[in-house]
């Protein structure tokens, strides 16, 4: 027990997770009248694989969770989650980019209990998160391209700095 307080039921499930299964996924969807797009997130990453978290935006539910589980096993079979990588065989018929989270963004907001996580286990904050941004499915193009679809960029918010280049 750390902090001084028992651990309740949500922090419990979460370590259970991540020692069961290599992870614990959070799914969050705004409510009908909340703005917001849909996303998930890892917690146990960085124990399990040695990996950064990962956190995915603006696809359903089922998909953002298989996002994930899909990108655990790569991580499992080599994987390394740096700025920049691709991401094959997790979405099918395209490919991820992994960007690096900004600093400014490793907040409660997006990432609640994986900041909660790394602090009980390790004692540490949070500090490294990677994006997993997707295409727009008819052009490939990715957010930071030019001409991608406004829809492309609407469903995925940029915790990363924009460019690779800058």
């Amino acid at each position: 027990m750390r902090f001084g307080r028992w651990l309740n039921s949500a922090e419990k499930n979460i370590i259970a997770n991540v020692r069961n299964h290599g992870c614990h996924i959070n799914i969050v969807s705004p409510s009908e009248d909340e703005e917001g797009v849909p996303f998930a997130y890892s917690v146990g990453f960085a124990e399990t694989v040695g990996q950064p978290e990962v956190i995915v935006f603006g696809l359903p539910g089922n998909v953002l969770g298989s996002v994930i589980n899909e990108t655990l096993q790569r991580c499992r079979e080599g994987l390394e989650l740096q700025d920049g990588a691709e991401v094959h065989g997790v979405l099918e018929g395209h490919k991820l980019i992994a960007r690096q989270v900004q600093p400014d963004f490793i907040v409660p907001d997006y990432l609640n209990s994986a900041i909660w996580y790394q602090q009980y286990r390790t004692g540490r904050a949070l500090e490294h998160v990677v994006q997993l941004v997707w295409p727009g499915p008819d052009d490939g193009l990715f957010p930071w391209d030019d001409v991608s679809d406004e829809s492309v960029r609407h469903f995925q918010p940029a915790l990363y700095q924009p460019s690779l280049h800058q």
